[in-house]
């Protein structure tokens, strides 16, 4: 990725929370319409939104957290995808955890929790593995 201009670390910072922000509205909107409107479990409706807030996700940080002047690739979504599912696996862990020990939690209240347990996870992995020379 030569010619990738080198944010710092204000701008990285805050454009991982407006990136993170765009991701967890359509994570939660996702999973809101498919367990409130469509009845659909909130164990089956989440990896289905996660899949949709990874895609928004990967397109807004190229651009606001990371700068990244390159063209999107296959290699570059690839490594994004690893990172975001390794990430997504432990935040649905996280999300399941608490709603099998406090079934009374409402699924939007697991989901927050979850996604803040794996911002850290998810930036580090974005930082040296995806957009590494970022």
């Amino acid at each position: 990725m030569s010619g990738t201009p080198d944010p710092s670390p204000a701008r990285q910072g805050a454009g991982f929370l407006i990136s993170g922000l765009i991701a967890l509205a359509v994570d939660m909107g996702v999973t809101s319409a498919l367990t409130r409107l469509a009845g659909m479990s909130p164990y089956l409706a989440r990896p289905v939104a996660i899949f949709m807030a990874m895609i928004a996700g990967w397109a807004c940080h190229r651009n606001l957290t990371f700068a990244v002047q390159a063209p999107p690739s296959l290699a570059e979504f690839a490594r994004y995808a690893a990172v975001a599912w390794g990430v997504a696996a432990l935040n649905y862990a996280v999300y399941a955890g608490i709603l099998a020990l406090a079934p009374g939690v409402p699924p939007e209240a697991a989901l927050i929790a979850s996604s803040l347990v794996a911002m850290t996870a998810s930036f580090l992995g974005m930082k040296r593995g995806v957009f590494k020379n970022s």
